[in-house]
């Protein structure tokens, strides 16, 4: 198995990447970009919609159209390209915090992590937006943390992962989809940080836990930032496999294709340095490979 290019199209900070089931193609952003991607993997042709912020993190909405959490808000875009109408405004400061990594859980509630830009005030969280009655309910879910990644949930719904980069974790919780209430918190996955000093091609430093999926088996795929790899943890937290990346810096995976059993990741070539760059010229692109067992379905925004 190996990984292949999706496009020659880099992104400054590829994330958030699913599959649509029904249109087939597959959907993503450029964070500082300040763009919506979508990919027809069939025809090879890629799809750009700018924003007016930066996307954190978008989802598919069961009416049509998508779930966009931007900077500034959260809004609804009815079409590829139609207007962004604001569902509603998260309670941080977004001249230091924006949205970062997120999806819809499987009752159609659409979860927004943040960022700490200081990566100082531990001020990021994690916040689910449940619009299945009208107005919508925010709730703030968990926090102090400095960069919000990692989120999915286990095929039963029963756990919920989440992740803060920056230090190193993911976590996990109980989860009860009918209350949505997290319990019995727990450190899931603790990863080496990195020593003081460290530059790529240096050895000692494996990367710090992005964005992840989960497999119908359960497993939990994470992209190790600055890893170049993707891991593969089972439930347990044992850890089954690894998969180099042609990126030094994967941002998240996701598991699609018509079977669920394409691997895709995002990566990022924003910030990076020019001989990480000679050394991954692919930087910034949407990569796949195969996988024997399938992902998850996307879950749908509900409203």
């Amino acid at each position: 198995m190996s990984w292949q290019a999706l496009t020659a199209q880099t992104c400054a900070l590829g994330e958030s990447p699913f599959w649509h089931p029904h249109e087939q193609m597959l959907y993503w952003v450029d964070i500082p970009g300040r763009q919506l991607l979508r990919a027809n993997i069939y025809m090879g042709t890629v799809q750009a919609w700018d924003m007016p912020s930066e996307p954190g993190c978008i989802a598919p909405a069961a009416n049509g159209g998508l779930v966009v959490a931007l900077r500034d808000g959260v809004f609804r875009a009815r079409e590829w390209g139609g207007a962004l109408e604001r569902i509603t405004t998260l309670p941080y400061d977004t001249a230091v915090v924006r949205a970062n990594d997120g999806k819809c859980d499987p009752a159609g509630r659409f979860w927004v992590g943040t960022i700490d830009e200081t990566k100082k005030a531990h001020a990021a969280q994690l916040f689910s937006i449940d619009c299945r009655q009208g107005a919508p309910v925010v709730e703030c879910k968990a926090g102090n943390a400095l960069t919000a990644n990692g989120l999915a949930w286990s095929p039963d719904a029963q756990t919920l992962y989440w992740a803060d980069t920056s230090s190193h974790v993911v976590h996990a919780w109980d989860y009860d989809l009918a209350s949505n209430a997290m319990t019995t918190h727990r450190v899931h996955l603790t990863f080496t940080p990195k020593p003081e000093g460290w530059s790529v091609g240096q050895g000692g430093y494996g990367g710090r836990p992005d964005g992840a999926a989960v497999d119908v088996d359960g497993n939990y795929f994470v992209a190790m930032y600055e890893g170049a790899r993707i891991c593969q943890f089972a439930p347990d937290g044992t850890l089954l496999a690894e998969f180099p990346t042609p990126a030094q810096c994967p941002t998240m995976p996701c598991l699609g294709g018509e079977d669920l059993r394409t691997l895709y990741v995002t990566t990022g070539r924003h910030g990076r340095s020019a001989a990480e760059l000679e050394q991954y010229p692919q930087s910034g692109c949407v990569f796949s490979m195969r996988v024997d067992t399938p992902g998850l379905p996307v879950n749908f925004f509900a409203e």
